[in-house]
């Protein structure tokens, strides 16, 4: 089997890479018959040199490869007919911007395997950046909080080298007594963001101990859907019912907004789910959120003030809670909002390096041995035969255009 590691075309550059250069000779050496060339790049984290340095050849046309691998989605002129390709194509949930995308994968017959929707036979997810954009998210949070506070300044995350220059910036985030910060999500991103805050050493406290007790110093919590949504009818909250059926239940978490100087958003947000926070809670008097980091960033939803996504050069704006209009940050009288979109882009080797060892030890034996658990298969939105496969036949209209 020939392997492909294909240059990024997307506009702007990501220089994450599915495999760095360590990755690529690991996987020849555990699987004598798996080839591995690399397309050159001049945007990548790892320079061309550095591949070729360990022995990893460097190829413009891989034509010839059997499975191709990226990261963002490969513009529709870059697609090569006939490959099986690996890459977050952001089309299971319909989305229109990537309408065509799909419809050029489907006639040039290319197997589309999604990283989003690649699972394992429990239905979890098994891989994808989101410790990272935890990490980062997280950190952004409270260079943010800096800002407007003034009590502190924490360099910008692309500045630094790696993520342990960033944890070294840290030490400088100096925190009122009364400081109490809440968490939304504890999955891949919210053990991400975790990470950056235990690095912190603030105190862990439960929903409840953050919502009625008073404490000597800052705090936070951090919450699940249960913690943050209930039932519309009253009965008691259920893990199985709100998954089935979101459209019962109703959101819970003003009474967090109110006790509340930050907020991370980590959660993930399924469409028909409650809002978490209206334009019409941020704009109430009792309102205390100074500053939200929205991780997760869904536009409009579940957090009305994440009216855009915003840069990696440019990572704050501000939001009127009165008008629901954007203004510029620290504009006295707004809440302060981080929705850069491509978080963990800014520490593109330290998130390489976790993509990858997930990449060679979750899913590389899958598809190179027996998949006798329909990993590979149940992720393949498309075959190669330009037909989308049973599990995304509900894609049709969408690719249609209807």
């Amino acid at each position: 089997m020939k392997i492909g590691v294909i240059r990024e075309g997307k506009v702007p550059a990501d220089k994450r890479v599915p495999f760095n250069p360590a990755h690529c000779v690991e996987l020849m050496e555990r699987y004598p018959e798996v080839e591995v060339f690399v397309q050159p790049s001049e945007v990548r984290a790892y320079k061309d040199s550095e591949y070729s340095a360990l022995g990893v050849a460097l190829k413009e046309d891989l034509s010839d490869c059997d499975a191709l691998f990226g990261v963002k989605e490969v513009p529709l002129d870059m697609l090569i007919p006939h490959k099986k390709y690996f890459f977050f194509s952001h089309t299971f949930k319909e989305q229109p911007y990537n309408r065509k995308l799909l419809k050029g994968i489907l006639d040039k017959k290319i197997q589309l395997i999604d990283y989003e929707v690649l699972t394992d036979k429990n239905g979890q997810r098994i891989i994808g950046f989101g410790r990272y954009a935890g990490i980062v998210g997280a950190y952004k949070a409270f260079r943010g909080w800096g800002e407007i506070s003034e009590d502190y300044v924490l360099k910008p995350t692309y500045q630094c080298a790696d993520r342990k220059e960033l944890e070294s910036e840290l030490k400088k985030i100096q925190l009122p007594s009364d400081f109490k910060m809440v968490m939304t999500g504890d999955g891949r991103v919210g053990s991400g963001a975790r990470e950056m805050v235990d690095l912190m050493g603030m105190k862990q406290v439960s929903a409840d101990e953050y919502l009625n007790e008073k404490h000597d110093g800052p705090v936070f919590c951090q919450l699940t859907a249960s913690d943050y949504t209930k039932t519309k009818d009253g009965s008691d909250w259920d893990k199985k019912h709100f998954y089935a059926d979101p459209q019962g239940f109703e959101s819970d978490f003003y009474r967090f907004a109110k006790e509340s100087d930050l907020y991370i958003a980590c959660h993930y947000w399924d469409g028909d789910a409650p809002m978490i926070l209206t334009k019409e809670e941020l704009a109430k008097d009792d309102l205390r959120i100074k500053f939200i980091s929205d991780v997760s960033c869904d536009i409009l939803e579940p957090i009305a003030s994440t009216l855009r996504p915003s840069t990696i050069l440019d990572p704050f704006y501000g939001y009127d809670p009165q008008t629901g209009n954007e203004v510029p940050f620290k504009t006295p009288g707004s809440i302060g909002v981080q929705a850069v979109d491509n978080l963990p882009c800014e520490l593109p080797k330290d998130a390489s390096m976790d993509f990858g060892r997930a990449l060679i030890d979750k899913v590389i034996p899958f598809l190179v041995g027996k998949d006798e658990d329909r990993v590979i298969e149940r992720a393949s939105e498309t075959d190669l035969n330009g037909k989308l496969t049973e599990d995304y036949a509900y894609l049709q209209e969408y690719v249609d255009g209807h």
